[in-house]
């Protein structure tokens, strides 16, 4: 596996990851979850949405930053993160990793490069979220396991 900094040509790839990644959450999840009124509300256009925010990840100007992970010449996973440089903070925003490569150290290796260009950049705390369903399970182990405390919250929808 080699990470490598994102260069435009990987922008279609990462969206692509990112809806595969997150299409059972938003499917088979969420949407089960809260019905059709609230996941039309909230997240009825998730697809767009991630094709809107992943084209916004990468912008050094903004210190907003992506490492790609891959193997064998495939994209196999990115992580995004941003520095607050005043407030010496940085936050994991995206991470998502191909299916036949989780569980083989690529998050672990994608979070530790982007917690190293933090501290390169005077960060001195990282901020990374999760969701506490049972989907979103393996990030949670992982974020652990990388010596992170979780804050919990739990956040309700009703339909009006």
């Amino acid at each position: 596996m080699r990470i490598r900094p994102f260069v435009r040509h990987d922008l279609a790839r990462l969206t692509e990851l990112t809806i595969e990644t997150f299409r059972p959450f938003y499917e088979d999840h969420f949407h089960p979850l809260v019905g059709d009124v609230v996941f039309a509300n909230q997240h009825g256009d998730w697809r767009g949405d991630y094709r809107r925010q992943v084209a916004r990840l990468h912008d050094p100007a903004q210190h907003k930053y992506v490492a790609v992970a891959e193997a064998d010449d495939a994209v196999t996973g990115y992580v995004a993160w941003s520095v607050d440089v005043a407030r010496r903070n940085g936050t994991v925003t995206h991470l998502a990793v191909a299916t036949g490569h989780r569980r083989s150290g690529t998050g672990t290796a994608l979070c530790e490069r982007a917690f190293s260009d933090m501290r390169a950049l005077g960060a001195e705390v990282v901020e990374i979220g999760t969701g506490g369903d049972p989907f979103h399970a393996p990030a949670r182990s992982l974020y652990e396991k990388l010596g992170c405390t979780p804050l919990p919250i739990t956040v309700y929808y009703r339909r009006l």
